[in-house]
């Protein structure tokens, strides 16, 4: 028999070391179950602030769209009238539309006469072009929005590139 095995008192009843085992195996036991259960309600409580979070986010959202509402109200009221005004009144609503993706961190881009990137701009179309050098927007078909490495779309464009040889 080893050093650390007990072999059981004559009277049939544990040893101490035996006792101090068990006690300290249930302390163990005790502290695991606690830590399972502190994780998850740890998990539970991060899932009710991430929703809590994304319901904040969307409210935030939301209001930098209601002045394009109201702009769209005030439009409406004047659309029996001058039909200029209606142009006017679509006008300040897309700008102020577009006020609300800037502020949201998603500006427009449009730039014509820069070199094509694959990270702003989505190649659309290529035409051959003499005028200006290879790899160059020569025109947006459809803007993008965003900058660095948050876009919404990236910009739709036309791209030159060098006349064939024949």
């Amino acid at each position: 028999m080893t050093a650390q095995q007990h072999e059981p008192e004559p009277n049939g009843q544990t040893t101490e070391v035996d006792n101090a085992a068990a006690a300290t195996l249930a302390d163990l036991e005790d502290r695991w179950r606690r830590a399972v259960a502190d994780l998850d309600n740890l998990r539970k409580r991060y899932a009710r602030e991430l929703e809590r979070e994304r319901a904040a986010e969307r409210a935030r959202v939301a209001a930098q769209f209601l002045p394009v509402l109201d702009n769209l109200d005030r439009a409406l009221v004047h659309a029996g009238g001058d039909p200029g005004a209606i142009v006017e009144g679509v006008r300040a609503v897309r700008e102020e539309a577009l006020a609300a993706l800037t502020r949201l961190g998603f500006p427009r881009y449009e730039e014509v006469g820069v070199p094509f990137d694959p990270n702003w701009h989505e190649a659309a179309r290529v035409v051959e072009s003499d005028e200006v050098p290879a790899g160059t927007v020569v025109e947006v078909l459809r803007p993008g929005y965003g900058r660095d490495d948050r876009w919404l779309r990236p910009a739709a464009v036309t791209v030159a590139t060098s006349p064939r040889k024949e």
